[in-house]
Order: C-alpha cells, then sequence, then structure tokens
C-alpha cells in the first residue's frame, strides 16, 4: 500500500472543518462503509482467501470490484496476505502478529511497509486463474478513485436537485469517500491487531485469536476470530445464534435467490471441542 497515499487519505478527512456535514453526509459515509465492509468480509475474506461458498464469476467480479475500492490493494495480493497469516499464525514468520510484533505493526505498520507490498502468486494459484481478477489487482487504484471522483459528482447533483439537504460536492467527497474509507481501514485492521489480543478464546487453537462482540459488530462478523482461526474452512463465523455475524446472514439471504450457494459450516466435531472455554 502507498504510504503516501494512505496519509493523504487520512489528512484529507480534515476537509471535515471547511466542508462541514449533514445527514446527508452521514449517511452516505455509513452506506460506503457497510458495502464495502461487506465487499471486504464476504469477498476478500470469505470467498478469495478462504472459499467457503460459491458463486458465480459475475458476483465474484463485482466483490472484487467493490472490495477494491476499498483502497486495501487488489483480491489477489489480500487473499495471499491472510493465507500466509493462516499459515504461520502468531509465530515470527506471521507478518501481523501483535505479540510478537506489536501492535502498531499488526494493525498497520505491516500494510504500509515496502517489504509486502506484492503477492506470493504460489499461495493464490486459484485466483490467479481469473483473468478478470488480475486485472483488477493491476488497476486496484481503479475502483477508489472511481469512488472519490463520483461521491464529488453525487454532492454536485444532490445539492443542484436537493438544496434543502444542506450537502456539497465537497462534503460528500469527505464523507462518503474520504471518512468512509479511513473508517473502514481500520475497522479492518482492528482484526489483525485487536482481535488477537482483546475477547475470549472459546478454542485452543494454538495461536492468539480471540471472538469479540464488539469487533464482529463493527466488521459484520469478523468478530468470531477464534472461531474463525479453528475452522477457517467455515463461512458462517458466529457458530451460535447469539454470534451475530451480518455478513453471514446476508450471505444466507442471497443464497435464496441463487446468487451463492454451497455455504460451508463447521461440522459438529468442532462444537464438540468447544465445552471447555479458554479464557
Amino acid at each position: 500500500m502507498n504510504k503516501v497515499i494512505f496519509i493523504l487519505i487520512h489528512l484529507g478527512c480534515l476537509l471535515m472543518i471547511w466542508s462541514g456535514v449533514s445527514p446527508i453526509a452521514i449517511f452516505a459515509c455509513i452506506a460506503m462503509y457497510l458495502l464495502r465492509m461487506f465487499a471486504i468480509t464476504a469477498g476478500y475474506h470469505r470467498l478469495f482467501s478462504h472459499r467457503t461458498y460459491k458463486t458465480s464469476r459475475a458476483f465474484q467480479f463485482l466483490l472484487a470490484v467493490v472490495g477494491a475500492s476499498s483502497a486495501q490493494k487488489g483480491p489477489i495480493w489480500w487473499a495471499a496476505s491472510h493465507r500466509h497469516h493462516h499459515q504461520h499464525s502468531d509465530t515470527e514468520e506471521d507478518v501481523h502478529s501483535p505479540g510478537i510484533h506489536g501492535i502498531w505493526w499488526a494493525h498497520m505498520g505491516w500494510v504500509l511497509s515496502k517489504d509486502f507490498d506484492k503477492a506470493d502468486l504460489r499461495l493464490v494459484r486459484d485466483l490467479a486463474s481469473f483473468p478478470e481478477l488480475r486485472l483488477i489487482e493491476r488497476f486496484h487504484y481503479v475502483p477508489p478513485l472511481t469512488l472519490l471522483f463520483g461521491s464529488y459528482l453525487l454532492g454536485m447533483f444532490v445539492s443542484h436537485v436537493f438544496p434543502q439537504l444542506g450537502t456539497s460536492p465537497l462534503q460528500m467527497l469527505v464523507w462518503g469517500a474520504l471518512m468512509s474509507t479511513v473508517l473502514l481501514y481500520h475497522g479492518t485492521f482492528a482484526i489483525n491487531s485487536l482481535a488477537h489480543v482483546l475477547g475470549r478464546k472459546r478454542f485452543a487453537t494454538g495461536d492468539d485469536s480471540r471472538n469479540s462482540f464488539l469487533l464482529a459488530l463493527i466488521t459484520l462478523g469478523e468478530g468470531w476470530h477464534n472461531n474463525h482461526h479453528r475452522y477457517p474452512g467455515s463461512e458462517r463465523q458466529g457458530f451460535y445464534w447469539w454470534e451475530i455475524d451480518i455478513t453471514h446472514y446476508v450471505l444466507k439471504f442471497l443464497s435464496i435467490f441463487g446468487v451463492v450457494w454451497d455455504l460451508r459450516e463447521p461440522p459438529q466435531k468442532i462444537y464438540a471441542e468447544a465445552v471447555n472455554i479458554v479464557e
């Protein structure tokens, strides 16, 4: 990830001092956060990284494009980095273990390091076989730029047609694109850092992964991280009904219409291991 661009996106949020805020701008920020968080967790993570369900190439492409608009690089790089994490979780080889490398490095230091700019294609041969995914990988900067300019144009349209809403092009750019992206950054990064520090362990996984209700809410279900590390092949990460997993609910809804199918769940033997909860 380009360090300069990352810093500029954060600094760009200071434009709110001049743009102000309005209800429609807050709505745009929340909507763009939720839409892209879903693309990250349902697409980049559960589909591309772990292949926990099946879908059409068209919907796969849509998830990849929306996910790329989060400015977290392409799906191939993201999945390769994540698969490497699972192979070496909380060991010296894990590039973002907070217990070994520290919270700051696990949260975003490794992302900004040039040492991890390129994906290990040996880990993602299945994804590299799709030319459309390779195209997004090559031009991963196009979706976030499209979001940036699209937000500004949307602000122009809304301020002209609905002046009573009190928004402006700059305001929509700041809240709909920049602020939502910064929130998305740190919501996603919190799983790499805080989900290995805060919460409880249901399964003895041999690493520091933990379950956190708060992180699950922020990330649409990714906070059930100890569950996920015990059985990463499950699309569902909230293994129990009381573990809120919004991404799972949306995918189950989409499965009714055949958009996705073959959603994998943990086998009963996994549940049997959860009799003794490990702190």
